[in-house]
């Protein structure tokens, strides 16, 4: 993925904010977040939007998979401090949906992440319920 647009790196771009603890073990040799542990920051920022979104409760009987992650490192994380994750559904296809992540620190953007999920039934792509479809059109601003 090339350097993300300046407009990705808005927060007031994303309709979904939470926020998680920098902790100790967080930190490398070079006293800044390392970016495993970054990545698992995306990671978590993915799994509170799908409850916020309501995502997790609409693919109940479904199952559902990522299938691409890309991840940008643009800027540092330290310890100690807080990160503010922000996150919105950027598109929304039939069988699968990308999600867009920001994570911040002190106002600064880290971390630009776009993840594809697809919903699955039976090991093959399956519809996505349109429960989750509509919220993400009503809720989250974003059209199939």
């Amino acid at each position: 993925m090339a350097k993300p647009d300046q407009a990705l790196l808005d927060p007031a771009r994303y309709p979904f904010d939470t926020e998680v603890d920098v902790r100790f073990s967080d930190m490398d040799v070079n006293r800044h977040v390392n970016n495993v542990s970054l990545s698992n920051f995306v990671e978590e920022g993915r799994v509170r939007f799908h409850r916020a979104s309501g995502y997790h409760a609409a693919i109940a009987g479904v199952g559902s998979m990522v299938a691409s992650v890309a991840i940008e490192y643009v800027g540092q994380a330290f310890y100690p401090g807080t990160l503010h994750l922000h996150a919105g559904a950027s598109h929304v296809g039939r069988t699968s949906y990308t999600l867009e992540l920001l994570i911040t620190q002190e106002g600064r953007a880290v971390v630009f992440a776009r993840s594809v999920m697809v919903c699955t039934k039976d090991g093959k792509p399956h519809l996505i319920p349109d429960a989750f479809r509509d919220a993400v059109a009503a809720e989250w601003g974003v059209r199939s």
